[in-house]
């Protein structure tokens, strides 16, 4: 039994209202978490009281935005366990991240003859890039193998990647069957061959105690808004040694040393790829989330989220006719199911009806849909401020759904 959920809940405004006349059971924290009160004020206070640009103006409410956020900076790189604060790059979100690896790193180091390594459970955002990249450089794409549980095994992993392997992206915690990847084990291999390898974190790192030195990856993404912190804003890690290698993709404002009218130089990571004015209230909001998920602490919501998934693997597997996919064990926050020949649409509108929320489609996840051979899948993702009883307000919306679509077959 986890308490976490019961105690924190009153924290998180948007869960105190009913829809459709039920309470509110929000299931759909994989694809945006919601915002506690202290992430909520914090935005606010910035903006009525130390907005102004940063890096730019000497007078006081410029210094203290550019002190809000560095000091953002700071606690990213803490909560990453980064070695350096110069390895932390604000970007827009997972998406951004990797799609700066991809277009800035990758595409000066991978040739025709190369190899980028991925896996078939990945999110469109860590494929398609690495696509562009293949397609640009000649390199090509390969794939580790599942099992038939939706895991990998680190001899496939081996037999896999080779010395012509450049690029290894993975993701830490699958959207689709919540397994965790062994990342530091996965990183010790591709190393061995001379490989570089990326994390896409943005399911991992609202759930897990992130140390990006233990895990030895070279580069980890992650997004704020799926770990309490506000849309917009997210973060690239990479070790010093390659962002400074690496050239900037977007050209402009405050990213620059000098400029003349033929040419110009740039600064020193991370400013190099922060060009323009950067997402100054998202920094601050992610700040404060971090502090929030800081005070409670990634182990305790670690077991909390393990905890819900299990009991909801338990619950919904006595429902006849129901599929959950992935391991039963070894998985974070999240059961994905399909409820007899249901489509996963009509599923989650119909237990909207009852208050339920829970995501339903391909998860921007097609090549898994198709390796799972479904078109689309049910989700329910669980994070901090979920409770036992939300999972029998799942498991109960389930079975009035099957009575509903038997009544009417």
């Amino acid at each position: 039994m986890s308490r976490l959920g019961a105690e924190i809940r009153d924290q998180f405004p948007i869960l105190q209202q009913e829809v459709n006349g039920h309470p509110l059971v929000y299931l759909d924290s994989g694809a945006s978490s919601q915002k506690p009160k202290a992430v909520i004020e914090a935005i606010k206070r910035y903006y009525e009281y130390d907005h102004a640009n940063v890096h730019r103006g000497v007078h006081t409410l410029g210094s203290r935005a550019t002190d809000a956020y560095e000091g953002a900076r700071d606690k990213v790189a803490a909560f990453l366990n980064a070695k350096h604060r110069e390895e932390i790059i604000f970007t827009r979100g997972t998406t951004t991240a990797i799609n700066l690896v991809a277009s800035s790193y990758a595409r000066s180091v991978c040739r025709e003859g190369d190899e980028i390594v991925l896996t078939p459970m990945e999110h469109h955002s860590n494929l398609i890039p690495w696509q562009q990249v293949a397609k640009a450089t000649g390199a090509a794409l390969k794939y580790i193998p599942l099992q038939p549980d939706g895991t990998i095994t680190l001899q496939d992993v081996e037999n896999t990647i080779t010395d012509r392997t450049k690029i290894v992206a993975v993701t830490y915690v699958s959207n689709v069957l919540g397994v965790m990847n062994p990342i530091k084990e996965i990183a010790a291999i591709a190393h061995r061959h001379g490989a570089r390898i990326l994390v896409d974190g943005a399911q991992s790192t609202p759930h897990l105690k992130v140390d990006v030195q233990q895990l030895d990856c070279d580069f980890y993404a992650f997004s704020g808004h799926k770990m309490c912190g506000p849309t917009g804003i997210g973060a690239l890690y990479g070790k010093k040694e390659l962002l400074e290698k690496m050239d900037p993709i977007e050209f402009g404002g405050e990213m620059i040393d000098r400029v003349d009218l033929y040419e110009s130089t740039f600064k020193d990571p991370p400013e190099r790829f922060e060009g323009g004015t950067p997402i100054i209230a998202g920094a601050v909001g992610l700040g404060a989330a971090i502090d929030f998920l800081t005070e409670i602490g990634m182990d305790r919501i670690h077991a909390h989220d393990e905890y819900l998934a299990k009991l909801a693997y338990e619950r919904l597997s006595q429902i006849e006719g129901l599929t959950i996919y992935g391991p039963r064990d070894n998985r974070t926050g999240i059961v994905t199911f399909n409820l007899k020949d249901i489509h996963a649409h009509d599923v989650a509108t119909v237990i909207d009806q009852e208050g339920v929320a829970i995501r339903a489609g391909h998860h921007c996840c097609q090549p898994l849909m198709r390796w799972l051979n479904v078109n689309a899948t049910a989700r329910a993702s669980f994070y901090l401020y979920n409770t036992e009883d939300d999972v029998e307000r799942l498991a109960a919306a389930l079975k009035n759904t099957e009575d509903f679509f038997n009544s009417i077959g």
